[in-house]
């Protein structure tokens, strides 16, 4: 006789990629954003590569096959225990799931002249 089993597990329903970010809509009705930086592969990725995803194990994560690319429901949600970066923050037991602000773009500054160390 078959038995059922009931998952708390939140599952991804949708996705979408911006220039920025990747954002996942989940069952339970949260939307995610979470900044490239997170995931190096899909930072490098083109534009196209990053849109041609599909979800996996019935929602419980989003495959990038171009790129070889998985990611976890579970790591959006709790990026502190699946994450590795070299940013502090993020791998304080303090961090609190939200998403990291991505650095805006800086002009570039012109180059300073060099200073002369030189007394007379």
């Amino acid at each position: 006789m078959p038995t059922l089993v009931e998952s708390s597990e939140v599952l991804a329903v949708e996705a979408s990629c911006t220039d920025h970010e990747l954002t996942v809509i989940l069952d339970d009705g949260r939307t995610m954003s979470v900044p490239w930086v997170w995931f190096p592969r899909l930072l490098t990725a083109s534009t196209k590569q990053r849109k041609d995803w599909e979800l996996i194990g019935g929602g419980i994560g989003l495959h990038w096959e171009a790129i070889d690319e998985d990611i976890s429901v579970a790591s959006l949600l709790q990026p502190e225990k699946f994450l590795r970066m070299a940013n502090v923050a993020m791998q304080s037991p303090r961090f609190s799931g939200r998403a990291l602000r991505v650095p805006s773009a800086h002009k570039k500054r012109s180059p300073r002249r060099a200073r002369s160390t030189v007394s007379h």
